[in-house]
């Protein structure tokens, strides 16, 4: 099992920066886990669930056209945690912030994958 928990949700003046956190806990020492590619997605009210930036195992990004040159994602590995760093946020940036993994399990036979979601940080931005 694997759990997601995010921090650095809040209100921020338009123009302003915030910092969302993840950090995966639970059983990922398993030595026959590992945890892929990580990144964010965000929902706005009435709006489908959308990708923001993805970052794979060895550090490539991939990220929005909406967010590129605003926001950078990073990646600790040995902490099991990413960062979202939010610069120059627009009101078009409000929303439920959801991270999210992508896992696999193995054997010597089997190659298992499941993607795993935070329960979602709210980001508000005022204008």
């Amino acid at each position: 099992q694997v759990h997601l928990t995010e921090s650095g949700g809040g209100l921020v003046q338009a123009g302003g920066s915030l910092g969302l956190s993840c950090v995966a806990s639970g059983n990922i020492h398993a030595p026959t886990f590992r945890i892929n590619t990580m990144g964010w997605f965000r929902q706005a009210p009435g709006k489908q669930r959308e990708l923001v930036a993805t970052i794979t195992n060895d550090g490539i990004t991939h990220y929005a056209d909406s967010v590129k040159g605003r926001f950078t994602l990073s990646r600790d590995n040995a902490k099991n945690t990413v960062y979202l760093q939010m610069n120059r946020l627009k009101p078009g940036d409000a929303a439920v912030y959801y991270c999210n993994a992508e896992t696999e399990w193995s054997t010597v036979l089997d190659r298992y994958e499941r993607d795993y979601w935070g329960q979602g940080t709210q980001v508000t931005v005022s204008s």
